[in-house]
């Protein structure tokens, strides 16, 4: 499975943690991410990552073009609900796109989880029969 991670700056260590603590599920899977966080995570866990721009620098707008194209089968975007962000349309638009195209979509730690559980049990296995990878 492709899975991208995004964090706002007040929620890069708590994706930092989750990774460490889920680096094991995640090893299995391509990852990508926002420059910022995928240089922590990376860093912090060791597992490789496909980086793209900050989220500021368009680093976002990158993922979405991917989940637009189906590329991404599984969004863990840590958002920072207290603090308004200049960028704010472009992560309702990542949402809605994930909305669109079914990708299953986490923007806090506890449905973070459910998530991370329901992959390592294989819940989200249709994602392949959907989308097969050549």
């Amino acid at each position: 499975m492709n899975i991208a991670l995004i964090a706002h700056d007040a929620k890069k260590e708590l994706m930092v943690q989750f990774c460490i603590a889920y680096c094991g599920v995640l090893s299995r899977h391509s990852l990508c991410a926002t420059g910022t966080t995928g240089k922590l995570v990376s860093e912090a866990t060791g597992l490789e990552i496909q980086r793209f721009l900050g989220g500021s620098q368009g680093g976002d707008q990158q993922i979405a073009a991917r989940i637009a194209c189906n590329e991404v089968d599984l969004l863990l975007f840590f958002r920072d609900p207290l603090n308004p962000k200049p960028h704010e349309p472009n992560d309702m638009n990542l949402l809605r796109l994930c909305d669109m195209h079914n990708i299953p979509v986490a923007t806090n730690i506890a449905t973070a989880e459910v998530l991370i559980h329901g992959l390592e049990r294989g819940d989200l296995d249709w994602r392949n029969i959907l989308n097969p990878k050549d």
